[in-house]
């Protein structure tokens, strides 16, 4: 046996009258007799009080009246539960760790954690839950109900929780700040592993190699790649996923939904990400920014990716024949020399490329587009890099300089071939007579000797 203390004089009063309510109607629990039916829903109750708790759900009647907020309750229990979270009370307190709660449910599913406990089943997959209320939600992604309804934009959900955190998404609340940098969040959990930058913490750790992750769903996926185990597959394509979230983004490629708009210029994309950049366009912000050069990107892969230029880190290996780039799509692009693969074919002659960009020049010389204007003489290229290299004849710029003998040139190509002279080396051999030259060009016109 143990006592119970209580803050008010008013809950001792509301925990008497429970106590003797429950023995009056302690004949009627054990017998299972529900004498008091609901006249609207016909549901039944052992207790009478109950059942006028219940009768407010139809009528919406909210009796009970915080005088710290005026917030209003069904019932004198959840008035006094809320109460609490003005004066700080919690008087049920873990007896494992100590650990204090507003009201007796939510002690009895936290021990729940340190039992293991999980007492309530779904009668269709059999999966377990710590609490009734988590079950009740789980049962509606078998029946497919959403009860809670946005009144802006209609979108249903599951629970109530993630309707109150999408209604922020209109309203524009970030009731979440942090205490260190003053960013502010639509909700908690994203604020806790925010705090994580700041603090380092890593709290989830993987138990074959020991990295420790922030976040809980990084670390689940970091164990796929141990396991190799994909478990989200496109019901369109069979591509496989580690994760749920990949899996929703890449079915977006079937059905062409775009969920995420620009609210200045209507443009959509798939990727929430891809938005937030998109819009720095407009805003021009370029939060991430060069610690040696000050050179500031918009995106914080552009800052990694220049920041290679200044370490010299290639850290994407041919596992062919181990040249090294600084950026992961380079050698994609760089392996298809090897597999001799060409995704990119024109659909007009069918000419094939390695890469997408190549395809999209080619493309050019069909529909007669010569996008890049020199702003001298209005001459017109389909290249961005070829316009670069007329410019320099109206500046005279010559940026690539032979190291032997210091001439200059515009062009890399054209230095590349001076060298040669002074090297001897003439890496351009015919293939039926071993002939060698220095120069391209020169082979081609060698090998129309044999044809």
């Amino acid at each position: 046996m143990f006592n119970l203390c209580f803050f008010y004089q008013g809950t001792l009063n509301e925990h008497n009258h429970v106590q003797s309510d429950e023995c009056r109607c302690s004949c009627d629990m054990h017998s299972g007799e529900r004498p008091y039916s609901c006249e609207v829903c016909n549901r039944a109750f052992s207790i009478q009080s109950h059942l006028i708790k219940h009768k407010r759900v139809h009528s919406g009647e909210l009796p009970y009246v915080c005088d710290v907020c005026k917030k209003t309750y069904r019932d004198r229990s959840g008035l006094i539960q809320h109460k609490r979270k003005h004066t700080g009370e919690r008087p049920y307190v873990c007896d494992v760790c100590n650990k204090a709660y507003i009201n007796k449910s939510t002690l009895i599913k936290h021990k729940r954690t340190h039992s293991g406990e999980l007492p309530y089943v779904c009668d269709v997959c059999n999966k377990t839950y710590r609490d009734r209320s988590g079950l009740i939600e789980h049962k509606r992604t078998h029946t497919g109900e959403r009860p809670y309804v946005c009144d802006v934009c209609n979108k249903a959900y599951i629970n109530k929780s993630t309707l109150t955190k999408h209604k922020r998404t209109h309203s524009g609340e970030r009731p979440y700040v942090c205490d260190v940098c003053n960013k502010a969040y639509i909700n908690k959990s994203t604020l806790i592993k925010h705090k994580r930058t700041h603090s380092g913490e890593r709290p989830y750790v993987c138990d074959i190699c020991n990295k420790a992750y922030s976040e809980k769903s990084h670390m689940i996926r970091h164990k796929h790649t141990h396991s190799g185990e994909r478990p989200y597959v496109c019901d369109v394509c069979n591509k496989a996923y580690i994760n749920k979230s990949t899996l929703i983004k890449h079915e977006r490629m079937h059905t062409g939904e775009r969920p995420y708009v620009c609210d200045v210029c209507n443009k959509a994309y798939i990727y929430r990400c891809t938005l937030i950049q998109h819009k720095r366009t407009h805003s021009d912000e370029r939060p991430y920014v060069c610690d040696v050069c000050n050179k500031a990107y918009s995106e914080k892969r552009c800052m990694i990716k220049h920041k290679r230029t200044h370490n010299g880190e290639r850290p994407y290996v041919c596992d062919v024949c181990n040249r090294a780039y600084s950026e992961n799509s380079t050698l994609i692009q760089h392996k298809r020399k090897h597999s001799g693969e060409r995704p990119y074919v024109c659909d007009v002659c069918n000419r094939a490329y390695s890469e997408n960009s190549t395809l999209i020049q080619h493309k050019r010389k069909h529909s007669g587009e010569r996008p890049y204007v020199c702003d001298v003489c209005n001459k017109a290229y389909t290249r961005n890099s070829t316009l670069i290299q007329h410019k320099r004849t109206h500046t005279g710029e010559r940026p690539y300089v032979c190291d032997v003998c210091n001439k200059a040139y515009s062009e890399k190509s054209n230095m590349i071939k001076h060298k040669h002279t002074h090297s001897a080396e003439r890496p351009y051999v015919c293939d039926v007579c071993n002939k060698a030259y220095n120069y391209k060009s020169n082979l081609i016109k060698h090998k129309c000797i044999h044809t």
